[in-house]
């Protein structure tokens, strides 16, 4: 069995869906919007809501408390191909304060040329912010686009002092 539980932040409520401490979706957005980000085997699965308690929502809760690296050791993982799964790997390493370009995403995920398929790897995210799709922008400093709406980008960035 899965469970769901969400955390109220300063930019909405974050919602994630887990397996025990592996996390699988998360988001500001619903449940329901999440389970289709799940692999099809997970789909399968019931998920339950829990009260956010635990070392998800410990960790959470810190990195919006102003410990900014919290997030890092929130454990992962998510259906994508071979290169979605390096920029995604690529995303994590990304030190919090820092953006880099899409361009850059692309060369750090191995395809120095997949700049598109980069910008796919962020929309396709199915776990933000834990994997941080927000620190990634245009070439020349424009935030770009947001799943969950440029404005929570901005608010995310200013928290960790990128912008």
């Amino acid at each position: 069995m899965l469970s769901t539980s969400s955390i109220k932040t300063p930019i909405g409520s974050l919602i994630w869906i887990a397996d025990s401490d592996l996390v699988l979706a998360a988001g500001f957005t619903t449940v329901e919007e999440l389970s289709l980000k799940l692999s099809n085997e997970e789909q399968e699965r019931e998920i339950k809501s829990s009260k956010a308690v635990g070392k998800i929502a410990d960790l959470i809760s810190a990195y919006f408390d102003g410990e900014l690296d919290a997030l890092n050791a929130i454990e992962v993982r998510q259906p994508g191909s071979h290169f979605s799964q390096a920029a995604w790997k690529a995303m994590r390493k990304i030190k919090s304060g820092k953006v880099i370009s899409y361009a850059d995403l692309a060369q750090r995920a191995g395809s120095p040329a997949a700049v598109r398929a980069a910008g796919m790897a962020c929309s396709r995210n199915a776990i933000a912010p834990i994997i941080p799709c927000h620190r990634i922008v245009k070439t020349g400093g424009a935030l770009g686009n947001y799943g969950y709406g440029v404005s929570k980008k901005e608010w995310l960035l200013k928290h960790e002092g990128a912008i």
